[in-house]
């Protein structure tokens, strides 16, 4: 699901919440070291996103924020903000050249540059809380 999240608006909050769990606290982001990303730059995008990207040749930027049950990709597009919130069942990462995201039959990928090494821990903890989530849908024991 892809929203645009610029200013409040309590049924787009609503749906988020109730797909991908609320926002931490605080506290509990503090204890977490952190629940958001640093921004990507993005390097390409699929087709369904093609809409939300800058038309003019400036850099597209993008974060992430950690939830309970998923991700929440914050694509910048000039002044305006869009999130596509990714339950972790839902998610598949790839790390090749770059770092790939894809859910939900769309792709946003990130250029391998100084911005994405500045983010490798964060990624190293979306990883480790996809496979903890993955556990509790394991079938074979």
């Amino acid at each position: 699901m892809i929203a645009n999240t610029s200013y409040n608006n309590k049924e787009t909050t609503r749906m988020i919440n109730d797909l991908i769990g609320p926002s931490y606290s605080f506290f509990e982001a503090i204890r977490r070291r952190g629940v958001g990303s640093k921004r990507m730059m993005i390097s390409s995008v699929s087709e369904g996103f093609q809409k939300l990207m800058n038309t003019v040749s400036d850099i597209n930027y993008a974060n992430i924020e950690l939830r309970d049950k998923g991700i929440l990709v914050h694509i910048n597009k000039g002044l305006e903000v869009y999130s596509w919130a990714i339950p972790y069942y839902q998610l598949h990462t790839y790390k090749t050249n770059g770092y790939s995201i894809y859910a939900q039959g769309n792709f946003v990928k990130f250029a391998n540059n100084k911005l994405l090494k500045e983010n490798k821990s964060f990624i190293e903890k979306l990883t480790n809380l996809k496979i903890e989530n993955d556990k509790n849908y394991a079938f074979y024991e």
